[in-house]
């Protein structure tokens, strides 16, 4: 199978908040998520047939959960000339309270 940019599948508030939501409860000290910043996303997304990103779970010199941020090609090769990592994690970079990060989860209504 060959990449086409069109891999994954949006979904709902409420799958994510799901999903999340049962990721919190099997590591209740982890790190929620990290933040890269549209520059270094669009430094990726404009290699020569870039299908998309892969993350790859990592951890910091500091052995905190992190993620690596590259770009994949048509042929499902990482593209290894742009590769991003430093996020900013949540906690400390957090949104606001909401269905993805929430502990408990918010009232919906």
């Amino acid at each position: 199978m060959a990449f086409d940019g069109n891999e994954g599948q949006q979904i709902t508030l409420e799958q994510g908040g799901d999903f999340t939501a049962r990721y919190r409860a099997a590591n209740p000290n982890a790190i929620k998520g990290v933040f890269f910043g549209r520059n270094h996303i669009e430094k990726i997304l404009a290699q020569g047939d870039c299908k998309g990103l892969r993350f790859y779970f990592a951890k910091g010199t500091d052995e905190i959960p992190t993620l690596v941020m590259v770009g994949a090609d048509s042929n499902e090769n990482d593209m290894l000339n742009v590769i991003v990592e430093f996020a900013y994690r949540c906690p400390d970079n957090c949104s606001t309270v909401n269905l993805l990060n929430s502990d408990p989860i918010p009232d919906k209504r």
